[in-house]
């Protein structure tokens, strides 16, 4: 009972619209109770979709209002029910009516918690031939569809529900290490673990700091700077630190920049785990005005994040239209002071971890058109190797969960990137 009520009181507030952050030591001292819930929550956030349509068809007038944990201990029941049937159907049930019986705004809805759950059941195999196109919002879908075609929209579908396997940047080749880990090369100096049995602080090399936790896609754009060692490199908005890692591995002298300051204690963290002592500034990006400008910026900036779906499947619910607009004027401000702080002959890396075209490519062309003295320094397909097929023709660098990097075979986040040169 615990253990379903820490994982309901946990998915309403991502159903309110917070971020989805895993249960931890401190929420389930068991581990395998951790594991659990959040096994429970992460399935009815992937299902999201087609367990909205299952609630449109079990619920007649629809979710009550003010009903406290009802919405949430419904979505993991019929999760578990459909999705989980490993768990059993009894304890979806009896758990179900429980845990809104000790909710006072949810106990008098017990009786319709139980007629519910039992018509799903009897239901469950029909619910469980369901259309996997249902668990794409249809907005997002019909744009992507338009920007990566219809095969690849299919693949994201199945990337949702199989989530993300473990991506490590190394901080230095060592081929031992990675036969120690189970993992297998990327791109570059990036490894993956396709499994795990443990925790990740418990994996062989985390406590000498020998490598980061770095999708292979994030990884991307630190190795575009080409800069010669030495240069001085701004990273805006640079917690947790990955890129940071990066930029000082390439030889760099790196400032660290963030305006989060309860951020910036696990960025410091991180860097003395890595053996790394970057400069670190707590500032606004977007008006940050440095003593002398930067060789080179990199700017991951503040962005829809629906790139990041198989990790955090809950941007497809909690991202609006309104929303991706006020991120693309943010990241406007951003582009516009960066270049402000780039010194000429300079190099200004533009990322986001998004699949929206407004967030990147789009992006591109008001920047080209809005500050002049920038211009577009293409990539080139030979500097991504084993990833040539990202690389437009334009140069700019579009990855999707449909694309597997290297010798990987379960994908990638989508990000896109772009390179600029400062000319005057």
């Amino acid at each position: 009972m615990k253990l379903r009520l820490a994982a309901a009181q946990r998915l309403k507030t991502v159903l309110a619209g917070e971020h989805f952050t895993p249960l931890g030591a401190s929420d389930l001292a068991d581990g395998r109770d951790r594991a659990l819930a959040n096994r429970l929550i992460t399935t009815a956030l992937r299902r999201h979709g087609q367990i909205d349509v299952m609630l449109a068809d079990l619920l007649e007038k629809g979710l009550p209002a003010r009903a406290g944990s009802f919405e949430a201990v419904l979505r993991l029941s019929l999760a578990q029910l459909v999705f989980l049937p490993d768990l059993g159907a009894h304890s979806a049930l009896f758990l179900a009516v429980e845990a809104v019986t000790l909710d006072a705004k949810a106990r008098h809805l017990s009786g319709l918690m139980n007629a519910v759950l039992r018509r799903a059941q009897a239901n469950s195999a029909r619910y469980g031939l369901m259309d996997d196109a249902l668990l794409l919002p249809e907005h997002f879908a019909t744009g992507w569809t338009a920007a990566y075609g219809a095969d690849a929209v299919a693949q994201f579908a199945t990337a949702l529900t199989e989530g993300a396997p473990l991506d490590l940047t190394l901080r230095d080749n060592d081929p031992e290490l990675i036969e120690a880990l189970g993992a297998e090369p990327l791109l570059a100096d990036s490894i993956r673990l396709e499994s795990r049995d443990r925790a990740v602080e418990a994996l062989p090399g985390y406590d000498e700091g020998r490598w980061w936790v770095q999708d292979a896609a994030s990884a991307i754009p630190a190795r575009l700077m080409g800069l010669e060692a030495g240069r001085s490199v701004l990273d805006l908005c640079a917690a947790p630190g990955g890129k940071t890692a990066q930029l000082i591995k390439a030889g760099y002298k790196v400032t660290a920049l963030d305006s989060d300051g309860t951020r910036l204690p696990r960025l410091r963290q991180n860097m003395e785990r890595l053996g790394y002592a970057p400069g670190v500034v707590e500032a606004d990006a977007a008006n940050y005005d440095p003593t002398s400008p930067f060789d080179g910026i990199l700017l991951d900036a503040p962005c829809s994040a629906t790139g990041t779906f198989r990790r955090h499947p809950e941007v497809l619910w909690n991202r609006s239209a309104r929303d991706i607009a006020g991120r693309v004027t943010l990241q406007q401000a951003l582009l516009t002071n960066a270049f402000r702080c780039l010194a000429p002959g300079g190099t200004l890396i533009y990322c986001v971890c998004s699949l929206e075209p407004a967030e990147g490519e789009q992006q591109v062309t008001w920047a080209l058109d809005a500050l002049p003295g920038l211009e577009l320094w293409p990539i080139a397909p030979g500097e991504m190797t084993g990833l040539e097929q990202a690389v437009s023709a334009e140069g700019l660098i579009r990855t999707h969960p449909a694309m597997s990097p290297g010798n990987g075979n379960a994908g990638m986040d989508g990000f896109f990137v772009a390179r600029f040169r400062r000319t005057r």
